[in-house]
């Protein structure tokens, strides 16, 4: 028998610490939830009796596990993330869902889920949510305090599921949406991987030849006593400026895309970025699809679980992400504060809410089932999505293609033109 030292919680949410001999680990979880404590930390100690819970304490932290018994020291691997990789949160947020749906405590789920992280930073991550949550804070706001590894969106969705009370659904949720992102970047890397490629190669021979082999024509054709093509000459020109301009300009180029990722990043950065995104002819409807589905998805789960309208509305624009149409959504939500209807209201948000939709969204409103047609219109647009999304990776390969063709093939014509000259000039 094994003697466990443990902290954790009792009944009335104070914090009590003691000691239980029990044949393994399991064994002494189960005597816990008989005693009805929720573990915060449970370590093993070399022997000893068991004791009951003695003291309410002031709340401690979880302890870090303690190393293995006998001073063994545990390899460690050779690399190791430096931050939590969206695999990492995916696999988080999924077993958290399943912790939390099998009945158990959040705060022993967010132990668990710390003893068995993968790599030591997703664990310092998931002790520093459990810390906050045993402080009082709610999980939302205490993944909110990390916004690198958990993003807005994904602390606006827990935030919902903590209001609505279904947090296990809405985790799931999340694990979902992640992997459906997931799987679309792995789809349009897929597609676009082959002109990436193609793309480099034909740079790379692009300077080459401007660098190092047009200037050797030039000589020849400088002899030849004749004017040159206009195509020819541009080139020529070209070559000459990369030659004599070509590292200055890559440094200003490197410069300026670093200062302008900077100004980005900034609020009112993202903001003129997020509107060029959604002003540009493919990626922008798509982009507000998305964000219309979110919405939609997440106002619909929420009213379902008996969240006042205001209330859902103000937790589920924050799942939109893109700022310019939270702001849009939020003068719809006070319009709806004053008495108006969710349908008319949404109506100023022609950017995000096609006209077919809205009269979807006023018609279910008026027969009671918002809840339902929301969900319902979220599944139809996700696929509608789908679809459209490969059709525009579809579209970009050959595209792309075509430009690398037109490109190499106008290099290619620039330098036989000349030849031909040449020939009538021997004639």
């Amino acid at each position: 028998m094994a003697v466990f030292h443990y902290k954790a919680l009792q009944a009335d949410g104070k914090l009590t610490e003691g000691q239980l001999e029990a044949g393994g680990r399991q064994d002494a979880l189960r005597q816990m939830d008989e005693l009805r404590l929720k573990p915060i930390s449970l370590n093993e100690k070399g022997g000893g009796k068991a004791a009951k819970p003695t003291r309410p304490a002031k709340v401690e932290k979880a302890a870090t596990p303690a190393p293995p018994a006998g001073g063994t020291m545990v390899a460690k691997p050779l690399f190791q993330a430096t931050k939590v990789t969206p695999k990492m949160l995916e696999n988080f947020t999924r077993l958290l869902s399943s912790l939390l749906a099998a009945g158990v405590p959040l705060s022993r789920a967010l132990v668990i889920l710390m003893k068995e992280a993968a790599a030591p930073v997703a664990a310092a991550k998931w002790k520093a949510v459990h810390d906050s949550v045993i402080d009082g804070i709610s999980l939302a706001e205490a993944m909110g305090r990390d916004p690198v590894t958990f993003p807005r969106v994904y602390v606006a969705m827990v935030e919902a599921g903590e209001t609505g009370g279904f947090l296990d659904v809405v985790l799931a949720q999340i694990a979902d949406f992640q992997a459906r992102e997931k799987e679309m970047k792995s789809k349009v890397m897929a597609a676009m991987l082959y002109p990436l490629i193609l793309l480099c190669l034909a740079l790379s021979v692009l300077v080459f030849l401007m660098v190092f082999f047009i200037p050797r024509f030039q000589t020849i054709f400088a002899g030849m006593g004749a004017t040159l093509p206009l195509i020819t000459r541009i080139i020529i020109a070209i070559s000459d400026a990369i030659r004599t301009y070509g590292l200055w300009a890559a440094v200003i180029l490197g410069v300026g895309g670093y200062l302008l990722r900077s100004w980005f990043s900034s609020e009112k950065g993202r903001r003129v970025w997020e509107g060029l995104i959604l002003r540009s002819p493919i990626v922008g409807p798509l982009a507000a699809q998305f964000a219309m589905a979110r919405f939609c998805r997440m106002l619909g789960t929420l009213l379902g679980a008996g969240v006042p309208l205001v209330q859902g509305l103000n937790v589920a624009r924050k799942s939109i992400g893109n700022q310019i149409l939270v702001d849009a959504v939020s003068n719809s939500i006070e319009r709806v504060k004053e008495g108006g209807q969710l349908g008319k209201s949404l109506g100023e948000c022609r950017d995000l809410f096609a006209g077919s939709i809205l009269e979807m969204i006023a018609i279910a409103e008026e027969s009671g089932r918002l809840d339902q047609e929301l969900v319902r219109i979220a599944n139809v647009t996700e696929s509608d999505l789908d679809r459209e999304l490969k059709t525009a990776v579809s579209f970009a390969e050959p595209m792309m293609l075509f430009f690398i063709a037109a490109f190499i093939g106008t290099i290619f014509i620039g330098m036989v033109l000349p030849i031909f000259s040449m020939q009538d000039h021997i004639k």
